[in-house]
């Protein structure tokens, strides 16, 4: 696994290329993030790197956080995100990792928690085709048969039925780097990405 950058999703918006196509982008804000942690086979069983993001003030943390993060000098960090890698010798503990890291024109995957949509039916969560709309009908937006009846005589568990829709921790994979802007920590992505503006992203290099 490749190390990753923790972001924040600022909105959407379009540009245009060279040829006046017209691209939808997701502006993002990518780090500042700084090594907190660095796991060795020796120490821990594993080689890996934890990052840290979004400094806040210390009384929003716990004890046991600001204890942990004061061992690399860290500042009070919100988030910490683990990566496993094949080797940690080109890290340091209190190392910065911006958007100096990714290229243009580079694809990358972005992990997110999705847009919570709440209870939501068939139609809408599954995709489900909707019943005959033509005059006497009474099954527009039913479900239709569960299951057989007197055998096995019950639903089995995972029956694509109506409830909670989104919310979800959701990767959207090989999204294209339009444009880097290393002063602000912006970048575009061509698409979307889950969640709101202002939602946190894992921003995994390929």
């Amino acid at each position: 696994m490749s190390i990753g950058l923790l972001g924040t999703k600022i909105g959407m918006t379009q540009v245009f290329n060279s040829n006046g196509t017209c691209i939808p982008v997701t502006v993002l804000r990518v780090g500042p993030c700084i090594v907190t942690q660095i796991k060795t086979i020796q120490s821990d069983g594993y080689d890996a790197i934890q990052i840290g993001y979004s400094q806040v003030a210390t009384h929003l943390l716990t004890k046991a956080r600001l204890g942990h993060l004061n061992k690399s000098q860290a500042p009070a960090l919100k988030y910490l995100q683990e990566y496993r890698l094949d080797s940690t010798n080109q890290f340091n503990i209190g190392q910065v990792l911006t958007a100096n890291q990714l290229k243009i024109g580079e694809k990358v995957n972005i992990q997110g928690k999705s847009i919570g949509k709440g209870f939501s039916g068939y139609q809408k969560r599954h995709h489900f085709s909707r019943g005959p709309m033509s005059h006497g009908s009474k099954n527009h937006r039913q479900p239709g048969s569960i299951g057989a009846g007197t055998s096995p005589g019950r639903v089995f568990p995972g029956k694509k039925m109506a409830g909670r829709l989104g919310g979800t921790q959701t990767t959207i994979k090989n999204l294209q780097i339009i444009d880097i802007n290393i002063e602000q920590h912006f970048i575009l992505l061509k698409g979307s990405v889950p969640g709101k503006p202002g939602s946190i992203l894992n921003i995994q290099m390929q």
